[in-house]
């Protein structure tokens, strides 16, 4: 199906507009992967906020052109899907995901901050921790110390059998460690 030039333009600027939010830019060769399959990966794609398109290479490089994602120019030819994420491991996520239960699906490149991404790039890219995954490890590393601290003025207070103020300055700290 042929679009016309206005409908040309519709598409290079929705894509331009993606261009612009997106940290990432995942694109995989799609050939022979049923309807039923592309649509489980659009629907994956789309709970993690990712925007896979079907463009026609050509207009696809004049959306990017001018953007972080135009190195990836000289790897846009054959039947290609492209993975826009504003995050900047979801589009490489979803993707790699499926493709190790999908052959069909064969990750081509990926571009980040201007760098091309080749396929174990795309990969280690999909390795890395989600961002709420990160968050956590990071609080559990903050949180550590003091619960520690905490939990050994508490335990000299009960082998010393100290007064009441050593007992209450470790109350608090080990109710603050435990919350």
């Amino acid at each position: 199906m042929s679009l016309n030039r206005s409908e040309k333009q519709a598409v290079i600027d929705e894509v331009t507009g993606l261009a612009a939010k997106a940290q990432t830019l995942v694109v995989a060769e799609y050939r022979g992967i049923t309807v039923a399959d592309m649509t489980r990966l659009r629907s994956q794609a789309r709970d993690k906020g990712v925007n896979l398109s079907v463009l026609k290479n050509t207009l696809a490089r004049r959306a990017v052109a001018g953007s972080a994602f135009d190195v990836l120019s000289d790897q846009m030819t054959g039947p290609l899907i492209y993975g826009f994420s504003i995050d900047a491991v979801a589009a490489a996520k979803v993707v790699a995901d499926f493709a190790k239960t999908n052959e069909k699906l064969v990750i081509r490149a990926g571009a980040m901050a201007g760098k091309v991404l080749d396929v174990n790039g795309v990969k280690q890219l999909a390795n890395i921790p989600s961002k709420e995954v990160l968050l956590a490890q990071l609080l559990g590393l903050m949180q550590s110390p003091i619960s520690r601290t905490a939990r050994v003025l508490a335990a000299l207070a009960e082998k010393k059998g100290a007064g009441s103020d050593v007992v209450a300055a470790a109350e608090p700290a080990a109710e603050a460690a435990a919350a």
